[in-house]
């Protein structure tokens, strides 16, 4: 990408002594870190209802019941993981945490359940906020999968410019969001009160299944999906302001006070309005509710446009907590180490385009549907929610601290949820995910053991001799043919050893007889070797021959010198063979063998 268009999408490289500027207020923090927990409550409600609504219309009283469980079950879980804020203030959440604690295996589940969990979080917060806009307008609906693949990409650059300017762009929506939900559970609560506010017309609906125990799980288990990033500010401590833990607590708690209320709001609004969600997701519960207390007016938009916002910018609280998990994984060696790179605006940016490809290709899979992502969506946050509070509860116990009953019932509650959501929704996708986390960890072990087995055949051990051996160079040029590209690179090898020779393959008996000829009066008294090549292949005569040069010098080390002219414009690359881009990849993985290019600029 050139740099006038990527500094107008990404901005001006950011230099490292401004990494303490760029941390964040509460005020920026909770837009960043809880958008995620947030904006769960525009499908939290409508995942219970898709269940019960099963047992007939009846059966959608229990929503409320199980909404306030629900809400019990996050004070639990934000009580513990507010001890986790300050007994690890360096970040990194449920996998430090676990890692610490319980040991690296269950510290690599935790890890490995986060970042599926993170990589879902972004197409099912994108699917749903797609959706409100579907709701609105109902036309766009056959383009959803397209709208998201944008969003996402959108989302992408805007992580990319750095977490404090992506804090910046996202506080509007988050803020308009809490504004508009606040006006709406206000305004539907009055209206109800009052009796103004009229019931949703309802269609009939057949029950195809009875109100059995094992559905109010279902329906229990799907409404979890409102705790969903309620871990993502335990993970991002470093990122904010001094006190850090102390300002990362306080968000917390506002965004635990945030989600709680606006989730008892909604199902109580649907429990009064008798709102069902529809079958072809056409219009979702939110939008229902909206409709119902302000008709199909302007203030309606505006709760559509700000559910549509806070859904697609939810995905945020993913790049923001993604890349930092990453980073601390490469830093264990658990993880290529790109990811531990920080890019030239002080974020992770190998961490944000990976989990933007991946959030998109798991899009194009499951077709947009947000139904369709969220069983897979929940098992793995209550893994790592249950492997961190235990991890607390052994942390605790070691200082002979008296915290560690609330971790120990958070862990128990929470452990008791992710049965639940493995058995009930195991059959509808949950599988997919109970798979895929051992897969991930054992792939994270075959990354650090390939990382020890390096570093151990790096290390310069006591008896390593001092001085290493002397070296011999064989070098060889390889020529297609005499000009002015070429010459530079004969006199590059001369200067490498006086062992040096020339390689040209011949293709057409007819061009070596001139060939050799100007090579007499320009080769610089360099031996020119010619290699037949009688099925015109350019690789495999200089394999052989290497191959032959290697056990003709066995103690040399083989330099490969290859002349390569540069246009003054791209486009004219593709009109000239790329051999010597095949040379080098033939040539990449070679014992003993060293390749240089020697490049010729055009001029014109």
């Amino acid at each position: 990408m050139s740099t006038p268009i990527r500094r107008l999408l990404l901005g001006r490289p950011l230099p490292t002594w401004r990494a303490a500027h760029e941390r964040l207020p509460k005020v920026l923090a909770l837009p960043v870190f809880a958008s995620d927990a947030m904006s769960s409550n525009a499908y939290a409600t409508e995942e219970i209802l898709r269940i019960l609504i099963l047992a007939g219309i009846g059966a959608l009283d229990r929503v409320l019941p199980l909404t306030l469980a629900i809400v019990v079950l996050l004070a639990i879980v934000v009580t513990s993981y507010r001890q986790t804020i300050f007994a690890y203030p360096s970040g990194g959440g449920a996998y430090i945490v676990a890692k610490d604690n319980l040991g690296t295996l269950p510290g690599l589940t935790a890890a490995s359940a986060l970042l599926i969990d993170y990589v879902l979080t972004v197409s099912v917060s994108i699917a749903a906020g797609v959706s409100a806009i579907n709701s609105a307008y109902p036309e766009t609906f056959p383009y959803r999968v397209d709208m998201c693949v944008v969003a996402i990409v959108i989302v992408m650059l805007a992580n990319l410019r750095g977490v404090r300017e992506s804090g910046f762009l996202f506080a509007f929506p988050s803020y308009a969001f809490i504004a508009s939900f606040i006006v709406m559970i206000s305004v539907g609560a009055v209206k109800a009160m009052t009796g103004t506010l009229q019931p949703a017309p309802v269609e009939p609906v057949r029950a195809v299944h009875p109100l059995t125990l094992f559905l109010v799980l279902r329906a229990f288990s799907g409404g979890c999906v409102a705790l969903t990033g309620t871990e993502a500010i335990s993970n991002g401590i470093p990122a904010f302001r001094p006190p850090e833990s102390k300002n990362a607590a306080a968000t917390l708690v506002w965004m635990a006070l945030v989600l709680g209320t606006f989730f008892i709001g909604i199902s109580s609004l649907a429990h009064y309005l008798g709102v069902a969600p529809s079958e072809s997701e056409a219009e979702t519960v939110v939008s229902q509710i909206a409709r119902s207390i302000f008709g199909s007016n302007w203030f309606y938009y505006i709760i559509q446009y700000a559910t549509a916002a806070i859904l697609i910018l939810a995905a945020n609280t993913s790049f923001a907590d993604f890349p930092r998990l990453s980073s601390i994984l490469a830093r264990d060696r658990f993880m290529p180490r790109q990811f531990a790179n920080v890019g030239d605006r002080l974020a992770f940016s190998n961490g944000i385009i990976a989990l933007a490809g991946l959030a998109i290709i798991l899009i194009i899979v499951f077709g947009g549907e947000v139904h369709a992502l969220i069983p897979l969506y929940a098992v793995g946050v209550f893994l790592s929610f249950t492997l961190s509070q235990y991890g607390m509860v052994v942390h605790t116990r070691r200082r002979n601290g008296r915290g560690w009953v609330i971790s120990a019932v958070g862990g128990t509650a929470t452990g008791v949820v992710m049965l639940v959501l493995a058995v009930t929704k195991f059959t509808s996708g949950a599988y997919i995910v109970v798979i895929l986390i051992p897969s991930l960890v054992l792939l994270l072990l075959k990354i650090n053991s390939h990382y020890r087995i390096l570093a151990e055949q790096l290390r310069l051990a006591p008896e390593e001799p001092t001085p290493l051996p002397e070296l011999k160079n064989t070098v060889l040029v390889l020529v297609p043919g005499i000009h002015k590209g070429v010459l530079p690179a004969i006199q590059y090898a001369k200067s490498l050893s006086p062992d040096c020779r020339a390689v040209y393959i011949e293709i057409d008996p007819a061009d070596t007889a001139l060939v050799e000829e100007r090579w007499e009066k320009w080769g610089q008294d360099v031996p020119l070797v010619v290699l037949e090549s009688p099925y015109r292949s350019l690789v495999q005569p200089i394999l052989t021959y290497l191959e032959e040069v290697k056990e003709e010098r066995a103690k040399h080390i083989v330099t490969v010198v290859i002349p390569e002219f540069v246009p003054v414009k791209f486009w004219h690359k593709i009109l000239h063979n790329q051999s010597g881009i095949m040379l080098k990849f033939a040539l990449l993985f070679r014992r003993d063998i060293i390749v240089a290019n020697i490049r010729y600029y055009l001029e014109k």
